[in-house]
Formats: structure tokens, sequence, C-alpha cells
């Protein structure tokens, strides 16, 4: 396994601008700040980046400035998740012509398909994109859990399989899958998501698709690191400290995410609707979660991670 495919995976929220537009410029600056502060990958648009809620217009556009921005400095994956096949398929051949590694796709939505369904829409829009392939396993958002049986069989059929991110937080769902992948013996990397590196890296994962990154990277970096070299009694409050967060972070998710940069004076704007911004009581204590965390004091404010957020902050 390459080592590209060790270490935080980015996912970036989807930045607006004050009229609601997608704002590609902050995009571009964001981009570069995730690839600054040490991801390894960078997936958009995911959960995080409201991909639901934008157009394929806007998505189409997205892939094409993620290329750009990236400009080859780490793996870019385009999420292309959709409830219809042709679709899916049509937004992962723009993703690799755009100069894309690949795509990232979960199971399609509401249709709730059987095995064979499955095996099919996956393995036509792997066919259509060409390139590399990440497999993602989300049972709440899409009432669908992939299993082991629906996954062995794709990590046989999809050549350009190079990744499964686990999003259940189930440990049992992905204990399997790591103990599948292990059997397989392929080069196929498991990650979970959320920084839950002390309980899934012992196990097999090569790290995460991070939430946490947006707000606290070095923070993050931190605890990947000491999970890496396998001395976890030292990744303990590391990990404590990053569940907090990443508890404040998930509750109305993701627009607390996006007024936490906007205190580290990385603005991305609102989220569009129908998730609505955090109360004038949410903002207090969000930031009171912040400061309690030392995340201003420690992780870097606005877009150049040199600078400082502890004097802006208080």
């Amino acid at each position: 396994m390459s080592s590209i495919y060790s270490g935080v995976a980015g996912a970036p929220v989807t930045p607006f601008n004050a009229k609601g537009a997608v704002d590609y410029d902050t995009f571009a600056k964001q981009i570069n700040f995730l690839i600054e502060n040490g991801v390894r990958l960078i997936a958009h648009p995911m959960q995080i980046g409201e991909a639901v809620s934008l157009t394929e217009a806007e998505r189409r556009e997205l892939a094409k400035v993620l290329a750009s921005s990236v400009g080859r400095r780490v793996p870019t994956f385009v999420n292309v998740s959709h409830a219809g096949t042709d679709i899916a398929a049509e937004l992962a051949a723009h993703a690799t012509k755009s100069g894309n590694t690949g795509v990232a796709m979960m199971a399609p939505y509401h249709w709730r398909p059987g095995q064979r369904a499955l095996v099919e829409h996956f393995t036509a829009v792997a066919d259509a994109a060409g390139g590399e392939f990440i497999l993602c396993n989300d049972p709440e958002a899409v009432g669908v859990d992939l299993g082991t049986d629906t996954l062995e069989k794709l990590i046989d059929r999809l050549s350009g399989l190079v990744a499964i991110m686990d999003a259940s937080f189930d440990m049992r769902i992905f204990t399997d899958i790591c103990e599948l992948v292990a059997r397989k013996g392929k080069p196929v990397a498991v990650y979970g998501s959320g920084e839950m590196l002390l309980s899934t890296m012992p196990l097999g994962a090569r790290g995460c698709f991070s939430i946490c990154s947006e707000v606290a990277p070095k923070l993050t970096q931190a605890l990947y690191q000491i999970c890496a070299t396998g001395v976890y009694s030292r990744a303990q409050p590391l990990q404590f400290k990053l569940r907090r967060l990443l508890k404040v972070l998930l509750h109305n998710y993701p627009a607390n995410i996006k007024y936490a940069m906007e205190l580290l004076d990385r603005p991305v704007g609102n989220t569009r609707r129908p998730v609505m911004p955090p109360t004038a009581d949410e903002k207090k204590w969000i930031k009171s979660e912040l400061t309690q965390l030392g995340i201003f004091d420690d992780e870097p404010a606005g877009w150049d991670v040199r600078r400082k957020a502890g004097k802006q902050a208080a």
C-alpha cells in the first residue's frame, strides 16, 4: 500500500457567499489550508460539504476547482453519490476528466437496493470514472449497510478500488470490514469517519476521513501521528479531547463546523437550508467549548497556518 493512502483525509466544507452562491475562491483557500496542515488526500463534496444541497452544475465546477487548486500535491476524490446510476456515472466521468484522481461514492439513497443492484451500481460508476475508487459505507445516511458480502464482491470486481471509508461509527461493522480487507490481502486502505483513531487504527485503519481538521488540524495530526507509532497509551488524552470537539461539531452538522471556522477567522458562510445556522445560545456554547479545549491557543487563525488564533479570539 502506498503511503499516500495512509493518514488524515481532508473532507472540506463548501463555502457560500452572502448571496448563497458557492464561493470558489474561498474553497481554493480552504484546500490549500488543509494540504499545508498535513492531509494526505482530499474528498469533496462529502456530507460535511453539503453534497445533497449542491446543484449538479455546482458539483461539476467544484470538481474542476478541486483538481486545479490541489495541483496534484495530494490525491483528490470527488464524491459522486446519487440515487441514479446514470447520473452518478456522468458525474464520475467528469470528475476524472477534470484531473481528479478518482471518485468516492455511497450506496444510492432512497431506493435501498439489494446486493445485485448495489454491485452493478458501483461497477457502472467505477467503469465510467476510470480512475481510483473509494467505497463509502454510511448506513445512517442512506439506509443501506453495504455489508461484508457485498464489499467482498466489490473488492474482487473493482480493479481501481483503493479504500473503504466506514461512517457507521459502529465498531462491529468497522471490525468486520478490517477483517475482510486483511483476509483478502489486497492493497485497500480502511478509514473511519471522524477522529476515532485510538479505536480504529489498532484494528487496521490507515487513518480517518476528518471532520475536526477544519477546526483543529494540529490536534488531529498529533493524534494520528501518535497512533501511527503504535504507542497508544500516549494517544488517550488527545483522543478524549478530539472526541469532545467532535461532539460539538457533529451537533447541527455541519453548521457548527462553519461557525467554529468563522471564530477562527476562516469564514465560509452559512449552511444551505434545511440546515440552519446555530442559535445565539449555541454560538456561546461553541465558543466556550473551543476555549476550554484550547483551540484558540493552539490552532492557526485565518488561512495562514503560521498565524495563531489566541490573540484574535479573545
